[in-house]
């Protein structure tokens, strides 16, 4: 995933124009809506979707829509500006609320669906938010059925029509057909396909002229065209446009139709089938779009731009949710080259951790965090200095002003703080606008590996802020006997796979010195053992090391395992600043070490003076400040940069 990218200047390949809602997704499979008791939350809408998987797939895409000025209403914009959509036509309605969706998994057939959409922002969507220059940026145009369903989006979805066609680029109409929506089923039946209605079918005959591509399901076909069976609806559609036709058709793949509709429907373009486990249907036609859109604006083939849809449904139909289940580009071409053994794409782990990596929330080149994760060290100081242990937790906050102080709004700057004295610390985190926060899940000094909090560590995390990262701190050296590393090794696979069901970021600290040598294949063997498992940090922790051999080696070992692994910070322990600096230049010329995180050569001195009443608090903030800025200095000096 992208920062945002976007600027008024920008070119586009597709504006999409329609739904944008909240989509709540019942995270109990195999039950009745009434019995759902949580939700996974995400962006919905047909329109919307299409947006977010085009950008994921590597086109310019943008959206243009209403949203409520309200919190969904900003969630929508930022995940948007998050996954690359361009906001310039993004409108925030300051009356309406922010359109929802809730939706739970009955069966693999039974999907309950409420549409809240009661005068919501994205059907207050009218004429004079199409703006001519905006529709002039773009090559492609995608209009959706449901906005033909009431006059004021009717009208905006026609003028953008005529002004893509006028200027020479191409409509494309998903049909989208939600009888309920039309007002033709009742509130309850959000999740039925299909109800003949002479005034849809006239109302999207109207349309089709107008269009270039034309997409839908079977049921789709029908209602756009007023038939009751497909080939007469397909001729249909034909006479009242040369629009390319595509047949949707679930794991049979899709039809492609260019001239005259064949008597024998199977004289298409077909497009290859992927069968799968169906999970949940819903948001499968938008990857489908999607993925017909990277391929048809890319100028692929009719054939390959079909192949592509079909898999990229087939991503979508075999996860839960929508938006958030299209495939990016790297992960569908890796599809498309070994397949899967799955049936539930979902299953499949290396599937799922390039999905995992080339969607993450954003980008962070480079890292330098203040580590005040520290619980046993600084609890031993205020026993020493006799100091109220309840004072740690204060500390913490002074640190954390002490580092937004030299981060300055910055990006590049981050912490770690730790549940047990940090939670005060956290909150004042979220005042500042920091990259990256850590948080340790790793008992104090355990070795072999224990949790702090529980041993049941997938129950503690989806409490986490979604933004933040475990860290656990593992005393692993490959030298260790076995049992030792099979309990460590175990403790590590499970607190992977927790991070992964939760979709929380995972950093693996290693220090191997405290028990035994530390060569120059030493970590690299360490971590070579840990991706055997299957464990895939998306960062490392590692000590620093003055052999160019040894980090060669771990780079090697890094990219042999996890291309996209975001790379390695160097922890400090409680070195000087000189070793620090020495430990920074070894890695210059190694890519994969983005920063560091470093703690008690920054906070310790401060930690003691203000602990033993030496230190008031804004000394105590200076200090830290002061040594963490001098800190970031050399880093960046080995990197050849100064600070922004």
């Amino acid at each position: 995933m992208t920062e945002p990218r976007g600027g008024s200047a920008q070119a586009l390949d597709v504006i999409t124009i329609g739904r944008a809602s909240v989509d709540l997704y019942g995270q109990q499979i195999g039950s009745r809506l009434e019995d759902v008791t949580s939700f996974a939350k995400s962006v919905g809408g047909c329109p919307a979707n299409i947006a977010i998987g085009t950008a994921r797939l590597g086109l310019r895409s943008a959206l243009l829509t209403r949203v409520g000025n309200e919190q969904f209403g900003r969630f929508l914009r930022e995940q948007l500006a998050r996954e690359g959509v361009n906001l310039d036509g993004l409108k925030t309605d300051p009356e309406r609320l922010t359109a929802l969706a809730i939706l739970s998994v009955e069966s693999d057939k039974s999907f309950p669906l409420l549409f809240y959409r009661e005068n919501c922002a994205d059907m207050a969507l009218e004429e004079g938010d199409i703006d001519p220059a905006f529709m002039a940026r773009a090559r492609a145009l995608v209009v959706t059925g449901t906005h033909f369903a009431r006059p004021g989006p009717e009208a905006a979805q026609r003028k953008a029509m005529k002004l893509m066609r006028g200027n020479g680029g191409q409509v494309v109409l998903d049909i989208d057909y939600r009888p309920n929506l039309w007002g033709l089923a009742g509130h309850d039946a959000g999740d039925n396909r299909y109800i003949a209605s002479q005034t849809v079918s006239e109302r999207m005959k109207s349309v089709l002229p107008g269009c270039d591509l034309v997409v839908g399901t079977e049921e789709e076909v029908l209602i756009a065209s007023g038939e009751s069976e497909l080939l007469p609806a397909l001729k249909t559609i034909r006479a009242l446009t040369p629009a390319t036709i595509v047949l949707k058709r679930g794991p049979m793949g899709c039809i492609v139709y260019e001239g005259a509709i064949p008597d024998d429907l199977e004289d298409g373009i077909v497009g290859k089938g992927f069968p799968i486990e169906v999970y949940n249907v819903l948001g499968a036609g938008d990857a489908f779009m999607s993925g017909f859109l990277r391929g048809w604006l890319g100028g692929e083939s009719l054939q390959t731009a079909a192949t592509w849809a079909n898999a990229c449904g087939a991503f979508a139909v075999s996860r839960l949710l929508c938006s958030p289940e299209s495939p990016t580009f790297e992960e569908l071409q890796y599809f498309l080259r070994n397949g899967s053994p799955h049936r539930a794409l979902r299953k499949d782990e290396e599937i799922n951790h390039i999905h995992w990596a080339t969607t993450r929330r954003r980008e962070i080149p480079s890292l330098m965090a203040l580590a005040c994760d520290h619980r046993s060290q600084l609890e031993e100081l205020a026993a020493k200095l006799g100091a109220d242990p309840a004072r740690v937790r204060d500390f913490k906050v002074l640190a954390v002003k002490a580092a937004a102080r030299v981060a300055d709004g910055r990006p590049g700057y981050g912490m770690l703080l730790d549940e047990k004295h940090g939670r005060e610390a956290m909150f004042e985190f979220a005042r500042h606008p920091f990259s990256w926060l850590g948080r340790p899940v790793e008992l104090p000094g355990s070795r072999p590996l224990r949790f702090e909090m529980s041993q049941d560590i997938g129950s503690l995390l989806p409490e986490w802020p979604v933004d933040h990262c475990i860290k656990c701190l593992c005393f692993y050296h490959p030298d260790d006997p076995a049992d030792l590393k099979q309990a460590q090794q175990e403790k590590l696979r499970a607190l992977f796979e927790a991070a992964r069901k939760v979709g929380r970021e995972l950093l693996v600290e290693i220090i191997a010195s405290r028990n035994g040598p530390l060569g120059p294949d030493t970590i690299a063997r360490a971590l070579e053992e840990i991706y055997a498992l299957g464990i895939k940090p998306d960062w490392w922790k590692l000590e620093p090391q003055s052999s160019a051999a040894a980090w060669a080696a771990v780079e090697a070992t890094i990219a042999k395992h996890d291309p996209w692994c975001r790379g390695v910070l160097l922890l400090g322990l409680d070195a000087p600043a000189e070793e620090l600096e020495a430990g920074f230049a070894a890695t210059a010329g190694t890519p994969i070490v983005k920063g560091f995180a470093v703690g008690r050569t920054i906070f310790m001195a401060a930690a003691e003076g203000w602990l033993s009443g030496r230190l008031s608090d804004e000394a105590a903030i200076a200090d830290i400040a002061k040594r963490f800025e001098a800190l970031t200095g050399l880093w960046l000096a080995t990197r050849g940069r100064k600070a922004a």
